[in-house]
């Protein structure tokens, strides 16, 4: 078509540079062989005059397509998203291209989305779970390197990274603890989630370790703020002594922290009140806001991108489950 200017080849990027093609291609691919100074050269001259290689032929050249792929289950989840999200900044940061699918916890739209994956010639795939349960690998023998974040692989061969849900309940009694609570109760949910019994034996633990009884019993229901107003009207009837309320998520903490509130009893003076996962928009809004665990879900992201960023350089990775530690968020309510 008349008038349309001409595409900058990797020829020309070359006689500018004055430098061999294939030096420029090794000097634009970061490989060996090529000092310093030629590469900074040819870098600038690829700059100035607009040079775009062709990714397809690069990906051949280097043996790497610059592209990594995110499968998830969960891709509207609060759980879900944050670690979407960290992982699609890490791999931005060392430039590579993103394909997120979402299998919608379809096992065989999965297994479509994996074979997509691949066929796009994809560098490695990080598979991001809804929830904390052990879940099946992608598959064995695949030819790229798979981390699995938040639900690990039931594989322990694999490489998955999770949160540290015992970890994050020894934080929060440590806490309670800290502010003189003696008598502390606990309210969580679905007695079938793996969080929340690890959840209960992270409470255990540093409950033991203060020397303190457990408040009543453990009180399972729904993850849900009318479970949360119910058990701890129950609470407040067999154990009025109770100045300490550790609930399993925010939204049962809410829940508690209402029911308080309807009983008379002032939050956090004469019961203090810990949630858990840092969902801000429960968190920040609630009257008083809540002092609870945070997942760290960012950084599990972040460290799992660069798991996979590892093994995508070659690197030989110890298989297991690494757990990221959670934090206290402290706020009115203890």
């Amino acid at each position: 078509m008349a008038g349309m200017a001409k595409a900058v080849t990797l020829l020309d990027v070359a006689k500018r540079a004055g430098v061999s093609v294939a030096t420029a291609s090794k000097a634009l691919n970061n490989r060996g062989d090529v000092s310093s100074a030629t590469r900074e050269r040819v870098t600038e001259v690829a700059k100035t005059l607009g040079f775009a290689p062709n990714e397809l032929a690069r990906s051949l050249l280097v043996g790497r397509s610059s592209t990594v792929g995110i499968l998830t289950s969960d891709l509207d989840g609060r759980f879900a998203l944050p670690i979407l999200i960290a992982v699609e900044d890490a791999c931005g940061t060392g430039e590579l291209s993103v394909f997120l699918c979402d299998a919608r916890g379809d096992e065989e739209s999965e297994q479509h989305h994996l074979r997509a994956l691949l066929s796009r010639r994809v560098d490695g795939i990080i598979v991001v779970g809804s929830r904390t349960e052990a879940r099946p690998p992608l598959g064995h023998n695949l030819p790229v390197p798979v981390v699995y974040a938040y639900a690990p692989s039931d594989d322990p061969n694999d490489v998955s990274l999770v949160t540290d849900n015992v970890g994050g309940a020894v934080l929060a009694v440590r806490h309670l603890v800290s502010r003189g609570r003696r008598h502390i109760a606990h309210i969580t949910g679905d007695r079938g989630y793996v969080a929340a019994n690890d959840r209960v034996l992270g409470m255990n633990q540093a409950l033991a370790d203060a020397g303190l009884p457990l408040c009543g019993d453990v009180m399972f229901s729904e993850w849900s703020e009318r479970w949360g107003r119910e058990a701890t009207a129950k609470l407040l009837s067999e154990h009025p002594e109770v100045d300490a309320v550790f609930a399993g998520s925010d939204q049962i903490a809410r829940g508690v922290v209402d029911a308080l509130h309807a009983a008379g009893r002032a939050v956090p003076e004469d019961v203090a009140v810990m949630g858990y996962d840092n969902w801000e928009v429960l968190a920040t809004n609630s009257d008083p806001a809540l002092t609870t665990i945070d997942l760290n879900l960012e950084l599990l992201g972040r460290e799992a991108a660069g798991y996979l960023l590892q093994a995508i350089d070659g690197q030989t990775l110890l298989p297991g489950v690494r757990h990221v530690p959670a934090r206290v968020i402290t706020r009115e309510s203890t």
